[in-house]
């Protein structure tokens, strides 16, 4: 959804991809280079394209934080989560680090995925169908619920995966407010 909107968004630009490893950015139509191995990237890109933080540290934020206080630039967060749920912790994602450069640097972001709303946008054109026809299923009330709902799509939380897993479902739905269709326990 991100990639699609670069040329929008900086025509022309070159951006710096944070991404996982491995990643060669070949299904990327726009120039991009490895923002973490490439010398000089952070001051020389005209853009940063925050695909993934499997590679982010605390070193490489303060890069990015004076690199956007000495050139604003545009920002590109393609993953808008703070946190995921891992096995066996939660792991720190790409939202989490733009807003603490936001926070830093006051740098403006376009913000792309769930639960924001050109991902489901995106995904209807795929399916060439209207909302109300489609239904979001995920495990996350603050992206895919919201998203969905927002979206106008049905919506069904599942219940034993991800972030709720093993908790009362409930309570979180009763505090968020943000209410699915179906709660179920697996797809």
């Amino acid at each position: 959804v991100a990639v699609t909107r670069l040329g929008a968004i900086a025509p022309g630009a070159r951006w710096a991809a944070f991404a996982a490893p491995g990643d060669d950015f070949g299904d990327i139509a726009a120039d991009v280079i490895d923002g973490l191995h490439t010398p000089d990237a952070f001051e020389t890109a005209d853009g940063f394209l925050f695909l993934s933080s499997a590679q982010w540290s605390v070193e490489y934020q303060a890069q990015l934080v004076r690199a956007l206080l000495d050139r604003p630039r545009p920002v590109v967060v393609a993953n808008p989560d703070l946190i995921a749920p891992r096995e066996d912790r939660f792991s720190q994602e790409p939202g989490l680090f733009a807003h603490d450069m936001i926070d830093r640097t006051g740098a403006p972001v376009h913000w792309f995925g769930k639960p924001f709303r050109d991902a489901f946008d995106d995904g209807l054109a795929r399916l060439g169908l209207a909302a109300p026809r489609v239904a979001m299923v995920g495990d996350t009330l603050h992206t895919d619920v919201l998203g969905g709902r927002a979206a106008g799509m049905g919506t069904v939380l599942i219940a034993d995966h991800g972030l709720f897993a093993g908790r009362a479902m409930a309570s979180f739905v009763a505090q968020s407010g943000i209410v699915p269709d179906v709660i179920c326990a697996t797809t």
